[in-house]
């Protein structure tokens, strides 16, 4: 069988479509590429003249879908409620946005920047929107889930000494374990919905040049040397947003070595992040950090 491209996307034509941080690198290859499909994609940005410049990047040319720019700072839970009050129905949500290894910081509510911003912003979101959507969720995880761990009793790194790279890793492993337990709720309500995950493998984007540390420059290059583009790096939450007969509860990353670029597959993921205790009492502590109860859908499979 021949690799899956972006060619391989079928007509998006009356879809709308969700991408959080769709202004630059991996959201920007999504957006445009589903518009190119002919979806109507709405780029949920926190610096909406970026997404203002991104949405007429996108539709230069006269692709056959549209876009809408919305305001979305996932770091700060009333401009997520804000933005989930301004959307309608929506077909499918990709769960884009993200920061990884910052410096320590905190949220607008006080969360630890990576966890409330890769995890319970989005977490919000779909809690939010999920009664008005119609197909499928994609949270984009991470092959550093591999090194994450989840601390319950501090999520969000307040009784140890913060670090970076081990904060990323819990909060893609989190993205991971919420997207599974998810569709384990919505199987057991017999919903049509379907929440599923994907991770870029090593995909060079701005996303490597935020560490505000000495590490932007060894990533800078480890980008030119080993990473593969953004367009291929979209591929996987492209596969995983748009294959219509795909399964909930799949995980899509590339087909390379250590998964680290390629073309899209399903691929497995730690046993940790399979973990159905830990995936509950994590989802219990989203809704309750956040405010947020996720309302599961039931509906005929």
């Amino acid at each position: 069988m021949a690799p899956w491209t972006s060619a391989d996307i079928p007509d998006q034509t009356g879809r709308t479509v969700v991408v959080t941080g769709a202004n630059s690198g991996l959201g920007l290859v999504t957006a445009r590429e589903l518009v190119a499909h002919g979806a109507r994609v709405v780029l949920a940005c926190r610096n909406t003249d970026k997404a203002e410049q991104a949405a007429a990047e996108i539709t230069r040319g006269g692709a056959p879908g549209t876009t809408a720019v919305e305001e979305l700072d996932l770091s700060d839970l009333a401009s997520v409620r804000r933005f989930a009050a301004r959307v309608g129905a929506v077909d499918v949500l990709v769960n884009n946005a993200g920061l990884m290894a910052i410096p320590q910081q905190r949220t607008t509510d006080g969360f630890e920047m990576q966890f409330g911003t890769n995890v319970l912003g989005h977490f919000a979101l779909t809690g939010l929107l999920l009664d008005r959507l119609t197909d499928r969720v994609v949270w984009m995880s991470s092959v550093m889930h591999r090194i994450g761990s989840i601390r319950l009793d501090d999520l969000n790194w307040e009784r140890r000494r913060y670090q970076r790279w081990l904060a990323y890793g819990q909060s893609k492993l989190a993205d991971l374990m919420l997207a599974y337990e998810l569709e384990h709720r919505l199987v057991i309500n017999g919903s049509s919905l379907r929440s599923m995950a994907a991770h870029p493998g090593y995909s060079a984007t701005n996303l490597q040049s935020r560490t505000e540390s000495f590490q932007d420059a060894l990533m800078g290059l480890g980008n030119r040397i080993f990473a593969q583009g953004p367009e291929m790096g979209a591929l996987p939450e492209l596969y995983a947003a748009t294959v219509p007969d795909l399964p909930g509860g799949v995980y899509v990353g590339p087909d390379g070595p250590g998964e680290t670029w390629g073309h899209p597959i399903p691929v497995g993921s730690t046993a940790a992040s399979h973990d159905r205790e830990t995936q509950r009492a994590l989802f219990a502590a989203c809704e309750e950090l956040t405010g947020v109860t996720v309302p599961v859908p039931a509906g005929a499979r």
